[in-house]
């Protein structure tokens, strides 16, 4: 009985002194954490470029991880990011077309001109004219690529994002309706197969702007056309004013 009692004294005496060892490191491994994080923090404070440098490498891991692009790493990528071109890079039509509209639509000449180009450089891939491309993007959204209506349709052309999501997926998702570039082709994909579904023009605008059941567009096509011929003739040089014609009374 005596040995047995000497022997729970003794596993007591060893586990009082095993968890007294335990804290006794825990503590001082705290403190000294504790010591090396404010050393941390002062240096860190103390070093403004080593901060700025941490910081970029803290959003970097965050947007790998989440996979996100909140952009501002840098001014020099932001100017990349920029949807603008210098008007003196384009060809003599396609800058007759960036100055009109850009009085027209009270929008800088810079971002047009990027989007000239590109409606330009494209339109040959879904067998469309340019300006009837440029006439859509006017009549939809005014130029302005933040542009959403009550039924959903977003960015420069009026895509319905939510019909169309697929169309999207290829430029990283939905959120790249609201880049001009990506509405612009994507826009210009649903028209092209809405011209080729319903066999016209006409036809083709009337399902892209979503009244090809009701046969009711609200003077959405003469609108674009119109657009079109005065682009055209702005294009050409001819002198086109920008206020809209006064229909011509019966």
């Amino acid at each position: 009985m005596k040995v047995l009692q000497t022997i729970l004294q003794s596993l007591r005496v060893f586990a009082l002194d095993v968890g007294q060892g335990f804290f006794l490191i825990t503590h001082s491994g705290l403190a000294f954490l504790g010591l090396a994080v404010f050393c941390f923090l002062i240096i860190f404070n103390a070093k403004p470029d080593l901060r700025s440098s941490a910081e970029v490498q803290l959003i970097d891991w965050l947007q790998t991880r989440h996979g996100l692009d909140f952009g501002f790493s840098s001014s020099t990528e932001a100017v990349d990011r920029a949807t603008a071109a210098d008007p003196q890079d384009l060809t003599k039509e396609q800058a007759n077309i960036v100055f009109w509209l850009s009085r027209k639509y009270r929008v800088a000449p810079e971002p047009l001109s990027a989007l000239v180009a590109e409606a330009y450089d494209m339109a040959p891939t879904y067998k469309l004219d340019p300006t009837l491309l440029l006439a859509v993007m006017a009549i939809e959204s005014s130029f302005n690529p933040f542009a959403q209506s009550p039924v959903g349709a977003q960015g420069l052309m009026q895509v319905r994002t939510n019909v169309h999501t697929d169309k999207y997926d290829d430029y990283g998702g939905d959120f790249a309706a609201f880049d001009p570039v990506t509405n612009l082709h994507v826009g210009a994909q649903v028209l092209r197969e809405a011209i080729d579904r319903n066999g016209s023009l006409e036809a083709g605008l009337r399902q892209y702007v979503g009244a090809a059941i009701s046969g009711e567009d609200g003077g959405y096509i003469g609108k674009v056309l119109a657009e079109q011929q005065r682009l055209q003739e702005v294009a050409s040089g001819k002198r086109t004013s920008i206020q809209e014609p006064t229909p011509i009374s019966p």
